[in-house]
Parts: C-alpha cells; sequence; structure tokens
C-alpha cells in the first residue's frame, strides 16, 4: 500500500491540452462570465412618489440607470465588443468593467419581477418563484444575485439555503438602506460587490452581501434599520471582507459533500411560528399559541435557553410534543447557544423541546417549515432538526488543523519558523502540492491522512489545478468520488480555463465523466458551442469513441448559440 512519501516521490502532474473555446460573434469572450441577477424589489430600485413615499421604480428603470452607471456598466466595451447582439434574446444585459484582480469582466442579466415587492410582503410563494428560476437558469450562469429588500432578507437566504440542496454555484442575496437612485447611497457598491464575488469565486452557498461582509445566508440576522450596517452574523464570522482587497474565508465555506446534481424543493409547511417568550407569559396565551393546525413552533427563550420552570407550563409544551409538535428551543440573545445547564432549559427538554442550539430564530424557522414537508416519523424529523443541513448550526467537533501536525511543524522547525504567520504560509504552500501528488498517484489513504490533518480538499496548486483537476486527469473514479464525498468543486477552473470535466473528457475517461455529470458538471453554454463543433468533426471522421465520451459530457450533436442557451423570460 503506498504511503504520501511513495506519493511525493512520483512524476510530475501530467496536463492533457487546454480546451480552448473558439470565439465568434455568438460567444462570450474568454474573460467574460455571466451572472443572473433576480431583481425582486426593495429598497434599493426605489423612487419617492409625488409624497416623497418610496415606491418600487417602473419596469425597465433600473436597467436604464445602471447603464448610466461606469462603475456598473462599460457601454464601450458593450458596443465594441457586441455584447448586446451577442446576449440581445436575453435583454437587460449589462458588463462591468474589466476586474484587476481576477481579469474578468462579468457580463449580467437582469430578471425583473412584476410585480416588485416590498420585502414585508414576500411570502413562501416568493421563494418559491426564486429558487425555481435558480434552478431554470442553472447552468447557464456562473453565479447568481438576488436583489431584495432588506426587511426579511434574512428570512429569504435562510430558505434559499434549504431549497437548494446540493448548490454548487454562489447565490448572493443583496439589497440596501438607501434607493440607488439616491446620491448617497450604499446600493451601488453593494450591487457592484455582489456581481464580482458572484461571478470571480466559487463559495457554493446562499449568501448575504451587505456592508463589506459576506456572510452565510442562514446565519444572519438584521439588527439595524438606519445604519449601512444592518445585518451581523452572530455565531459565525463573515465568509468574505471586502476592503481593499477581497479576503474570503475558505476554512468555513459550506460545500455539498454528495455526488448529487443541484435538486430545488420548494414544498415549505406553513404552519410554523415563533413564540417569544416574556417575563409573566401565560398558560393560556402558549396553549392557544399551540393549538391545531400548529405543526411546528420556536420558542423564543431567554439566555441560554431557559423558560419559566411551571409545572402547568410544561405540561401544556409536553401534551403539544405528544400530539406531534415539534417545537425547537432558540434563545433571544443575539449571540450563544442553547444549553441544558439550567433548570429551566432542561425542563423545556424534558418536555420534548429540541434545543435549537446557536441557530438564528428566522433559519430555525425556514428550517423546521422545511423539514415538516419530509416523509419521516416525528424522531426522525427531530433528528433532522438536530443537525446541520447547510452550515446553519455549529458542529461542536472540533477540526484538525495542518499546523497541528508534526510534518509540518518538523518543517518549521528546519526553516528556523516560529511565527503563527509564517507557519500559516508554509501551511498554505505545502497542501495544495501534497494533495494533488496523492490525487495522482490514486493514494486514498494519502488523502485521507491528509485530510486528518486540517488539509482543504479543494485547494488549488500553482496553476489553478484543484486535486479534483488531477484525479479526473488520471481517470481515478474512487479518488474522484472521495473528493466530491470531501466538498471538491465541480466547477473550479485552473489557469486555462478547464474544469474537471474538460479534463476527463480530454482523458477519454467515461467513468469519470459519468461521476461528473451525475455531480452536475456541465460546459457552459458558449462552450457548447465549440463542443458542438468538436462532435461533428469527430462524426465525419468516424471516431465513434470520442463521439461517445463528448455525449456524456452532455455535448448536443446540434450547436447551439448563447442566444438560445441564455433565452429570455
Amino acid at each position: 500500500m503506498s504511503s504520501l512519501g511513495q506519493a511525493l516521490s512520483r512524476s510530475r502532474i501530467s496536463r492533457p491540452d487546454a480546451f480552448q473555446v473558439q470565439t465568434t460573434p455568438s460567444q462570450p469572450l474568454d474573460d467574460e462570465v455571466s451572472v443572473l441577477v433576480i431583481y425582486t424589489g426593495g429598497t434599493i430600485g426605489m423612487v419617492e412618489d409625488d409624497k416623497g413615499a418610496l415606491i418600487p421604480a417602473p419596469p425597465g428603470y433600473l436597467i436604464k440607470y445602471l447603464r448610466s452607471l461606469p462603475i456598473l456598466h462599460d457601454e464601450q466595451y458593450a458596443q465594441d465588443k457586441h455584447v448586446y447582439d451577442r446576449y440581445k434574446p436575453s435583454g437587460n444585459v449589462c458588463v462591468l468593467p474589466l476586474s484587476k484582480e481576477k481579469k474578468k469582466r462579468v457580463v449580467y442579466r437582469i430578471l425583473e419581477y412584476d410585480p416588485l415587492l416590498d420585502s414585508s410582503n414576500m411570502t413562501p410563494a416568493d421563494w418559491e418563484k426564486i429558487a425555481k428560476d435558480i434552478e431554470k437558469y442553472y447552468e447557464q450562469y456562473i453565479g447568481f444575485v438576488v436583489m431584495h429588500g432588506t426587511d426579511t432578507m434574512a428570512f429569504t437566504s435562510s430558505a434559499l439555503s434549504f431549497m437548494c440542496k446540493n448548490l454548487g454555484k454562489p447565490v448572493i442575496v443583496t439589497g440596501s438602506q438607501l434607493p440607488i437612485y439616491q446620491l448617497r447611497t450604499d446600493g451601488r457598491d453593494n450591487l457592484l460587490v455582489a456581481l464580482l464575488l458572484a461571478g470571480q469565486f466559487i463559495i457554493p452557498e446562499v449568501c448575504l452581501y451587505f456592508n463589506q461582509k459576506l456572510y452565510r445566508g442562514n446565519r444572519v440576522t438584521k439588527v439595524d434599520c438606519a445604519s449601512f450596517k444592518a445585518f451581523t452574523s452572530p455565531n459565525l464570522p463573515p465568509l468574505a471582507d471586502v476592503e481593499t482587497d477581497i479576503k474570503i474565508n475558505w476554512d468555513i465555506i459550506w460545500r455539498p459533500c454528495k455526488t448529487e446534481k443541484l435538486t430545488v424543493d420548494t414544498e415549505l409547511n406553513s404552519n410554523v411560528g415563533v413564540l417569544r417568550f416574556f417575563p409573566g407569559i401565560t398558560d393560556e396565551t402558549v396553549k392557544a399559541f399551540l393549538q391545531p393546525p400548529m405543526a411546528g413552533v420556536i420558542l423564543e427563550t431567554f439566555g441560554s435557553g431557559n423558560a419559566p420552570d411551571r409545572k402547568s407550563l410544561m405540561y401544556i409544551i409536553c401534551q403539544a410534543s405528544e400530539r406531534g409538535v415539534i417545537m425547537i428551543n432558540c434563545t433571544q440573545c443575539l449571540r450563544g447557544s442553547v444549553t441544558d445547564a439550567y433548570v429551566g432549559s432542561a425542563a423545556l427538554a424534558k418536555a420534548g423541546v429540541i434545543p435549537g442550539f446557536d441557530m438564528t430564530p428566522e433559519a430555525a424557522l425556514s428550517k423546521l417549515s422545511y423539514v415538516l414537508t419530509k416523509d419521516l416519523s416525528i424522531a426522525q424529523k427531530k433528528e433532522m432538526m438536530k443537525c446541520s443541513l447547510r452550515g446553519e448550526l455549529t458542529d461542536d467537533s472540533k477540526k484538525p488543523k495542518l499546523s497541528d501536525s508534526r510534518f509540518v511543524q518538523a518543517i518549521a522547525e528546519s526553516l528556523s519558523i516560529k511565527t503563527d504567520e509564517e507557519l500559516g504560509a508554509v501551511r498554505d504552500a505545502l497542501t495544495p502540492t501534497l494533495v494533488c501528488v496523492a490525487a495522482k498517484a490514486g493514494d486514498i489513504e494519502a488523502l485521507e491522512a491528509l485530510k486528518e490533518m486540517g488539509s482543504d480538499m479543494i485547494m488549488a496548486d500553482y496553476d489553478g489545478r484543484t486535486p479534483l483537476h488531477v484525479a479526473a486527469c488520471e481517470g481515478h473514479v474512487k479518488v474522484v468520488e472521495y473528493l466530491l464525498s470531501k466538498g471538491a468543486s465541480v466547477y473550479a477552473r485552473d489557469c486555462y480555463g478547464e474544469t474537471p470535466l474538460h479534463t476527463a473528457v480530454h482523458g477519454g475517461h467515461k467513468d469519470v465523466v459519468k461521476l461528473l455529470r451525475k455531480t452536475g458538471a456541465h460546459f457552459s453554454p458558449a462552450e457548447m458551442v465549440d463542443a458542438g463543433t468538436k462532435l461533428h468533426s469527430l462524426a465525419a471522421s468516424g471516431d465513434s469513441e470520442g463521439l461517445e465520451i463528448w455525449k456524456l459530457a452532455g455535448v448536443d450533436p446540434k450547436p447551439t448559440g448563447v442566444e438560445s442557451a441564455t433565452g429570455s423570460k
């Protein structure tokens, strides 16, 4: 059986010829990425009426305004490169100036809802519409931005996180405290950065971006209605900080760990509610709240999960639990977690109430509404509520760190490294190479050892190749399956623009192609054009093997351009 040391001694990672997309007038250029903006309404797009009240702007007003802002639309590039012609059937298209960090231009399409809504009027039906549009356009865009009002933004971002299972692309919800049309507004910056994040980084989560912070969508709550610092994530650091540089906290990014495609489950149970305890709350109030058809309740309790320790109150709660009402104990405090350290919280647990740990009430309510629709027993649903489905609660298990390993410590000592910053630099330099070499060797044992030391299975090497790229290139099906189970992304691109699917196709590895496709890997609409041409060439030359693997990769024999692929609403 091979070891990590043996894997390190093997030959250098090989690379097939890069998958090159031919640039034609009907295709995006190589430095373009496409993002879909789902505009639902909210303050960001509102204007004042004759009486000074804010109302949604007329249809089409937003796109005209965005095209007038050089920071949000490069009109010269759009005209010179025929952006409007190439995306004409999609309509409502803008293009950002070239990004200095990633050398990419984000071309974004505005999908404007009718009517536009104040977020106070949002319902689960509106969440369903958003989720379905993400599903509909999922393979046509590299990322999604949802423009939304701030009042119920935390509810929407939480609900979407549970609706979108096995999400592999960024969905970023954003908005503003002041309309984007006003001279002094947070709207322009929030939209701009949300677009850059959605187009340039593979963060496979439903996120919320506001005021220079990217948060996990099911970890946020609105804390201020008069400040640009409107949101906070009480029990989880931001996924990204956007200041002079964009710093992604990759260690806490939540990733799907299954070989399955995106599925959108929009069924929610509306018979749920939130009951906030207060001093002197009566038994009659609680009893009335828990009556049918109530199926699930979030109990907002004091401190670390405490409620009045009255036998009569606990009897009412216990009766509701025995009827099948699922109750979740969440603290009223902004930070902290529910425990059973006190008599009041222990009494609730004894009465059948499930601890909500450090979930926000918004996340707990959305999750409960989602879980209640599952075809499971009451006991199974309760267990599901205790588990982290999308990173909505903290897993107390300590994640090991590569810097804690004797291997890195020995290297640090030999190099006379003493500070944590230097040790971190050694870790970041070593990890991608070690994991990629183990992936090339097909050595799952070595990969597992690296994983136990805290190595990240998705970190790219010096030219952007992830371990999944390497394993796909070599045709190691078991390694590909292992990496996918650890959260590796099928959408990662190296410096040549290749995804793992590209490398598997070029290597002729059919089983790997099938596995990647099962997990949601696909070519972009522009790549489909070039690949379709390639398929016709293979057909003309009688290359049946080549035809088969390209078809397995999802290429349609009939070439289709971006115009038909992106479609219009």
